[in-house]
């Protein structure tokens, strides 16, 4: 057993010691590492119709005996590759859809699909890609079987609109102990994830316990917080101007910025040949340079989107690791403020002056280099040619959500957004339509309460009930129509299901169940519990 005494902060390793225990070993290479060259076999074979199910897929034996069996077997007559796979290995196998009990609210829906979408992984197959956690967890649905880090801070705020405080409580404990384990929050827990992280929310959920528990919280999880932390700023340390080092950019006026990155530069182990694919279409790039940008994509959460790529209609354009993203640098403040409230109340004076400073830096920074004065926004920026990145996209509402902007860059950003974001649906994630996910005409849930809630900070009270109810609307039409609800919606004109990117819509769906319960109750007149959309008024 892992010792307690080894876990930073005496709470959380209090917490910890009366939890599940979870036996100590090597942390797993990813499939397309422990099972190769076999891996890229039946990856290219498409034995599947969804990468992923392969990458989740548990060996029924040692993968060095697997793999010798395979080498001995394959130049044999009668070998079929299908076959040996589906005798050496456990395939995850879809549950059936959940169908509600007929006539039921929104919200009684949503209620009900917690305990369905909530995963106890206390110990695993230590030969398979899932990682273990302490305490149960709620999962996105559909393909996504493991808990995902940006997307549960959503899920979060649905937890708390429920009541359900506990489980609020079981998910941050599991990503505070993942950044004891790891030294950062995965993608997911999943073995192929943990070369990256994703947009940091882990602030955010502090935050949100915070209401519950009161300052006690700031205090139990600052080990953790500083921990996310210096993962973001590793190498920062002695950067030169202008230069950059994973996930940190110094530029040009010496201040210092972050962007996304991926420790690996191969093909994704869950999109194996599309990775090969795409960098095939670009045959003047260095595939490994490629492969990282998809990487850092996927690290963003806006996997993929126009955001990303010099030619809107080319995935293989795409330069993430070149672009200093707005949401991603607003996130950062938010963090760097926290650990300084987290320090004034565990009385650290010295440690809460110093991330004050850092949180006041990055804020000029932010406002002199990824604000557009010419348009009137806030824009990811461009380190290729020193410039703001010219779409207005979503993300440039993250720097009223967390309080970075001024009044009037914030009245500014929305008077943008009004005219060309929002929709008869919601709002928009970008003015492109591409083809990908995180473009036109897709919104999704969590930038929906982004807007809303930044907005609001603002006074923007009027164009921020706008976008909510316009949401709450989509999302009620598609639950009225087909009982459930999905991970993206489009906002463009008809309400239904999202389209575009690498996979089928999925159902569930974690994120879009929280914020449509927190919006709900966000948008309900004092004294309502409101049950559905058409409860909320205009």
């Amino acid at each position: 057993m892992r010792p307690c005494t080894r876990l930073a902060g005496l709470l959380l390793a209090s917490l910890l010691c009366t939890s599940p225990a979870i036996a100590e070993s090597p942390t797993p290479a990813p499939p397309d590492q422990q099972w190769q060259p076999l891996f890229q076999q039946v990856q290219g074979a498409h034995l599947f119709k969804d990468q992923k199910t392969f990458a989740d897929a548990v060996p029924m034996a040692d993968p060095g005996g697997i793999l010798a069996a395979w080498e001995a077997e394959k130049g044999h007559p009668g070998y079929s590759l299908d076959a040996f796979v589906a005798k050496n290995f456990a395939a995850p196998v879809e549950g059936a859809a959940y169908v509600p009990p007929a006539g039921e609210t929104l919200r009684a829906h949503i209620e009900g699909l917690w305990p369905v979408l909530t995963r106890t992984t206390h110990t695993v197959d230590p030969r398979g890609s899932l990682l273990p956690l302490p305490h149960p967890y709620v999962v996105p649905g559909g393909r996504f079987r493991e808990v995902y880090y940006w997307d549960s801070y959503f899920t979060l705020l649905g937890l708390a609109s429920s009541g359900r405080w506990q489980q609020v409580r079981d998910m941050v404990d599991n990503f505070a102990w993942q950044l004891d384990q790891y030294g950062h929050i995965p993608n997911g827990n999943r073995s192929y994830y943990l070369s990256r992280s994703q947009p940091p929310f882990f602030s955010l959920m502090v935050d949100l316990l915070a209401t519950h528990e009161g300052d006690d919280a700031y205090r139990r999880y600052l080990p953790q917080l500083r921990t996310e932390h210096a993962f973001w700023m590793r190498g920062a340390e002695g950067l030169a101007p202008g230069a950059a080092s994973e996930r940190v950019v110094r530029m040009n006026d010496g201040s210092v910025l972050n962007r996304y990155w991926d420790a690996r530069a191969v093909p994704r182990t869950e999109s194996w040949t599309d990775d090969l694919a795409t960098a095939a279409t670009v045959p003047d790039r260095a595939p490994s340079q490629v492969y990282r940008d998809l990487r850092a994509g996927a690290e963003s959460g806006w996997d993929f989107s126009s955001r990303w790529l010099v030619h809107p209609a080319e995935l293989g354009s795409i330069h993430t690791t070149e672009i200093v993203p707005v949401d991603l640098n607003s996130l950062l403040f938010h963090l760097e403020t926290t650990i300084a409230r987290a320090s004034r109340a565990a009385g650290e004076r010295t440690s809460a002056r110093e991330f004050q400073k850092q949180a006041k830096q990055r804020q000029q920074a932010i406002n002199a280099l990824l604000w557009d004065e010419r348009q009137g926004w806030y824009a990811d920026r461009d380190l290729e040619r020193g410039t703001p990145r010219p779409a207005l996209t979503a993300a440039a509402l993250f720097p009223l959500w967390l309080q970075v902007a001024s009044p009037v860059q914030a009245k500014r950003t929305a008077q943008a957004v009004e005219a060309q974001l929002v929709r008869e649906g919601g709002l928009l994630t970008t003015t492109e339509n591409t083809g990908q996910q995180w473009d036109a005409p897709n919104g999704w849930a969590p930038l929906q309460w982004v807007a809303v809630d930044g907005l609001q900070r603002y006074r923007q009270e009027a164009l921020a009930r706008q976008i909510g109810v316009r949401f709450l609307r989509t999302v009620q039409t598609v639950y009225d129509r087909e009982g459930k609800l999905v991970e993206k919606y489009v906002v463009d004109g008809s309400a239904g299901g999202g389209g575009g990117g690498e996979y089928p819509l999925q159902d569930g769906f974690g994120w879009s169940n929280g914020v449509a319960v927190a919006l709900l109750d966000r948008l309900c007149d004092d004294g309502k519990r409101c049950e559905s959309a058409g409860d909320v008024g205009e």
